[in-house]
């Protein structure tokens, strides 16, 4: 499944499942735009989350907390428009659907009939357990997401590693528990212990999809520029970088400046 040609079907909610009982890993990026989009589900990704960290890395905010619904439903859509193969997961934003089911189920509703996507997503355990069901009861499908939960940022106060005191851990597994009873196909961890991590994803049956977690859990996610290289202000022990996508950039542009300033871009075979 790591090549797409070898890749025959779409991926659903079902295929993750099965991608778990066989011990094989779920790959899992961001992607924001219709470009971006192709290029990772041509190569072969498993997930794209159409994450609202959109708001860091597209809009230039400091929080995932600015970003709107509507503007979700904007990436969700061009992201869908671009993928043939891989699950698409959106986010649901700040505001959206926190202390209120009813308006949690209207915004999900929203994301799935503008967008096309396969899926939502939603951060936190038993405080929005009643969403989840709202939401479940619509025929939606519900990825959740513990540990370091940015849309509560302020709450926390920090990004530092989540859930390494006792009583933090023991809320988080049991809030594991209740969204894979509530009906959830899957759950992010963020930011945990990878010991912890691995003991989440050994008791769930459902896939856990980690980014600091540790490998032991069933699949990896990262965010598009981070692992790219394109946003070099972010630099977290979990992050690998594949290539320094800012470098070639940079480098390109300077080029492209080069050769307008000297005359030499358009040449004779670039004109009519």
């Amino acid at each position: 499944m790591s090549v797409a040609n070898e890749r025959p079907r779409k991926v659903t909610t079902h295929v993750l499942s099965e991608m778990k009982m066989k011990g094989e890993k779920i790959s899992m990026l961001t992607a924001y735009d219709y470009s971006m989009a192709s290029i990772v589900d041509q190569a072969g990704l498993d997930v794209v989350l159409v994450g609202d960290s959109a708001s860091n890395v597209m809009a230039g905010w400091e929080t995932t907390l600015p970003i709107t619904l509507d503007q979700m439903i904007y990436h969700g859509a061009s992201v869908v428009r671009a993928v043939k193969t891989a699950l698409v997961v959106v986010d649901l934003p700040f505001g959206s659907y926190q202390g209120n089911s009813r308006e949690a189920l209207h915004s999900a509703i929203r994301i799935m009939k503008e967008t096309a996507a396969d899926a939502i997503k939603l951060e936190g355990g038993v405080e929005i357990v009643e969403s989840v069901k709202r939401i479940l009861s619509a025929g939606i499908p519900v990825m959740g997401h513990l540990g370091l939960t940015p849309q509560s940022i302020h709450k926390f106060g920090t990004y530092t590693v989540r859930a390494r005191q006792e009583e933090e851990a023991k809320k988080l597994i049991e809030d594991a528990h209740l969204l894979e009873e509530a009906g959830c196909f899957a759950l992010v961890l963020e930011k945990i212990p990878a010991k912890l991590a691995a003991q989440v994803a050994s008791e769930l049956k459902i896939p856990v999809i980690g980014i600091g977690a540790g490998n032991g859990v069933d699949g990896q996610v990262l965010v598009v520029h981070d692992m790219l290289g394109i946003n070099q202000s972010f630099s977290p022990r979990f992050l690998r970088r594949y290539h320094n996508l800012f470098a070639e950039i940079t480098g390109a542009v300077r080029n492209y400046i080069e050769d307008v300033k000297s005359g030499d871009f358009p040449n004779e075979r670039e004109q009519y």
